[in-house]
């Protein structure tokens, strides 16, 4: 079962980004652009946890975090808020509003990802798997384990993400821009080869003679993980 975020953000551009990746992610992603209208959602259908911005129109963030804590329904509700006041004052108010986490804008998405899995590893462990499991590829992401056929494959921290991305999204075709976003996160700028020469390394570590390839390139498009790959 896959857990649920409910994302409250008036920011159209922030809000694909945050829906594309967490999808990517597996998660189910509901959206509201204004507070008083997450309030509604909240009252129909309770998600797994919430992404909170603090300057939402309607009803402010805040004040929203307070009504989730007031209410018996919603007073264990995880809630990460998001916001562009990075000062002390600012993150410890949000934090005594109730907020179980505070992140900065503009900040790193697969920092925010890895918040969102370790928030719910402590609120909702079932939601989230520590194994990724693909043909005889297994992936562990606590330990930053990699298995194939019982051999196990060391790989580098951007080898590992790399893989790791790609296993979530079994089939999924992935252009070398959306890889850099997903991997390297979109605050950081370098050469879209890079993702080439990272796939290349992947593969490299990953395969042995006579191994099929799990990687498939998908020419002018991109990269995906091949979910039938262990058929060939």
């Amino acid at each position: 079962m896959h857990a649920r975020i409910l994302i409250v953000e008036d920011e159209e551009s922030l809000t694909t980004l945050l829906r594309y990746n967490l999808e990517a992610e597996g998660f189910e992603v509901t959206c509201a652009e204004r507070g008083d209208e997450a309030d509604l959602l909240l009252r129909e259908q309770l998600p797994d946890l919430i992404l909170l911005d603090w300057m939402v129109p309607g009803l402010s963030g805040i004040e929203l975090c307070r009504r989730i804590r007031a209410r018996r329904e919603t007073e264990q509700l995880p809630v990460i808020m998001l916001t562009a006041r990075g000062e002390e004052g600012d993150r410890v108010r949000g934090l005594a509003t109730g907020a179980d986490d505070y992140i900065v804008k503009p900040f790193s998405v697969p920092e925010l990802l890895a918040r969102v899995r370790a928030l719910l590893r402590r609120t909702k462990p079932a939601h989230v798997s520590g194994t990724l499991s693909a043909g005889d590829i297994e992936l562990d992401r606590v330990s930053h384990r990699i298995r194939r056929s019982g051999r196990e494959i060391h790989l580098g921290p951007t080898e590992f993400k790399l893989l790791e991305f790609l296993m979530r999204s079994p089939g999924r075709v992935f252009s070398r821009e959306q890889l850099l976003d997903g991997v390297w996160g979109h605050d950081v700028y370098i050469d879209e080869r890079t993702v080439d020469v990272h796939v290349g390394r992947l593969r490299k570590a990953i395969n042995r003679p006579k191994q099929s390839d799990p990687i498939r390139t998908v020419r002018g498009s991109g990269y995906s993980f091949d979910e039938m790959f262990s058929e060939a």
